[in-house]
């Protein structure tokens, strides 16, 4: 069974065409668990509406408002499959989404699996697509592992991913310790991402479908859109830093120099969130010197990418 997992909160204009982006895949033997956190518009009514209508559809509210990632781990300890897909509350995914990933999960060496996505806006019908790596296939972890933590065209949210449902069990963090009291629990930005560098850290490889399959719909009250000031980017830092300093001590000089390209570029909110300092992202690591070589070859990329935008 494959667990679709659809935490919601005042979604009552988009939780519907989600739901049934879930219900219309063509693998058959799935649930959807829906858990509103206590919205306060219309979305539970829906959620009732719906339940009466497909016996796969298991509805749960809770009683207050938890935060949004406590609302996610809801979502996930209500599951019974032995696979899990979160798919966030204003995303859709192809009907073929589950019959083309979960064949690449036999393999007990993958551990997640992720599709190309696109972006899109419904008031502008503006669409663009992103995270296609290649060819359909199996990948080491360690692409994954380093593409990310560079910020190349890798998913940071598994709103385009299927896993097994125990590694989102034990990879999702509620709060992510850190120094500067980033409230990750309540803001949400980068508890997503570690559910992916975590199981990449335990698995060898992850497989990658090169299809269109997953949507991720971009509208002002995504928490993307939302997070203004460089407190996107700098909180998935922030996340990053925690996973490289725990588990992937190799890789602190590389992500000393993102830190500090990434407080470069974004020095008002850094000063704003107290993270304008390379130190303020660790809890105990005491290194923070830089990998020049991978500091010249970021800056020639961007570089080049500039010129060929001109062009």
């Amino acid at each position: 069974m494959v667990s679709i997992l659809i935490p919601v909160y005042n979604r009552e204009t988009l939780i519907e065409e989600t739901i049934k982006s879930a219900l219309n895949q063509s693998y058959n033997n799935i649930e959807v668990i829906v858990v509103d956190n206590k919205s306060i518009d219309n979305t539970w009514e829906i959620l009732i509406k719906l339940a009466k209508q497909d016996n796969r559809i298991k509805i749960f509210q809770n009683e207050t408002n938890i935060g949004p990632v406590r609302n996610w781990k809801r979502c996930i300890d209500k599951a019974s499959g032995e696979y899990g897909k979160i798919l966030w509350s204003d995303d859709l995914i192809a009907p073929n989404f589950i019959e083309r990933t979960l064949p690449f999960l036999s393999n007990n060496d993958i551990g997640f699996v992720f599709t190309g996505t696109e972006i899109f806006t419904d008031e502008t019908n503006k669409k663009s697509s992103c995270y296609f790596i290649g060819n359909t296939g199996i990948y080491n972890s360690e692409q994954y592992i380093n593409g990310v933590l560079s910020r190349g065209n890798y998913p940071v949210s598994p709103g385009c991913a299927l896993f097994r449902l125990k590694d989102i069990q034990e990879n999702l963090l509620v709060d992510i310790p850190n120094k500067v009291s980033s409230n990750f629990a309540m803001h949400a930005i980068g508890n997503d991402l570690l559910i992916f560098l975590l199981t990449a850290d335990k698995y060898k490889y992850f497989a990658f479908v090169n299809e269109k399959l997953s949507f991720f719909r971009a509208h002002i009250d995504s928490i993307s859109i939302q997070s203004a000031d460089g407190k996107l980017p700098l909180n998935y830092a922030l996340a990053s830093a925690y996973f490289v300093e725990k588990y992937r001590n190799d890789l602190v000089k590389k992500m000393n120099t993102e830190l500090w390209l990434t407080i470069q570029k974004y020095k008002n909110g850094a000063r704003k969130y107290s993270l304008d300092q390379i130190s303020h992202f660790y809890l105990t690591n005491t290194i923070y010197s830089f990998d020049f070589i991978y500091l010249t070859k970021r800056i020639l990329r961007k570089i080049i990418s500039k010129f060929r935008y001109k062009k």
